[in-house]
C-alpha cells in the first residue's frame, strides 16, 4: 500500500504562484511514477503532469507546459508541482497519484493505483 498527502493548496491571484506537495509512505516501487491531476466542479478529472521515475521524464499538459513544474525530492519521498502564472481556470482540487506501471503514468491517463485525498486551489481574478 501507498499512502500519498498532498498540501500546499490555497487561494492565490491570478498571474501568481503555488506549490504544492505529495508525500509519499508505505510500499515504494522503482518503476512507474508520480502525477498530477486536477478536477474543477462539474468536469473530469483530468491529467497536469507526471514525472517517471523509471525513465526521469517529465509529461505536462498543454495547459500546464511553460507555468508547471514537476519535480521530486527523493530524500523525502515526496513529489511537487510549483505552478507559476496561474489562471482562474486552474482553479480545482488537485490530486497526486502513484502508480508502478510506466505505461500509466506515460500515457496521463486516469488509472493510477495510488491516490491522494486532494488539496483545492482557488485562483482569483
Amino acid at each position: 500500500q501507498v499512502q500519498l498527502l498532498e498540501s500546499g493548496g490555497g487561494l492565490v491571484q491570478a498571474g501568481g504562484s503555488l506549490r504544492l506537495s505529495c508525500a509519499a509512505s508505505g510500499t515504494t516501487f522503482s518503476s512507474g511514477g508520480m502525477g498530477w491531476f486536477r478536477q474543477a466542479p462539474g468536469k473530469e478529472r483530468e491529467f497536469v503532469a507526471a514525472l517517471s521515475w523509471t525513465h526521469g521524464r517529465t509529461y505536462y499538459a498543454n495547459s500546464a507546459k511553460g507555468r508547471f513544474t514537476i519535480t521530486r525530492d527523493n530524500d523525502k519521498n515526496t513529489q511537487y508541482l510549483q505552478m507559476n502564472s496561474m489562471k482562474t481556470e486552474d482553479s480545482a482540487v488537485y490530486y497526486c497519484g502513484a502508480d508502478a506501471r510506466d505505461h500509466v503514468v506515460e500515457a496521463g491517463v486516469c488509472e493510477y493505483a495510488y491516490w491522494g485525498q486532494g488539496t483545492q486551489v482557488i485562483v482569483s481574478s
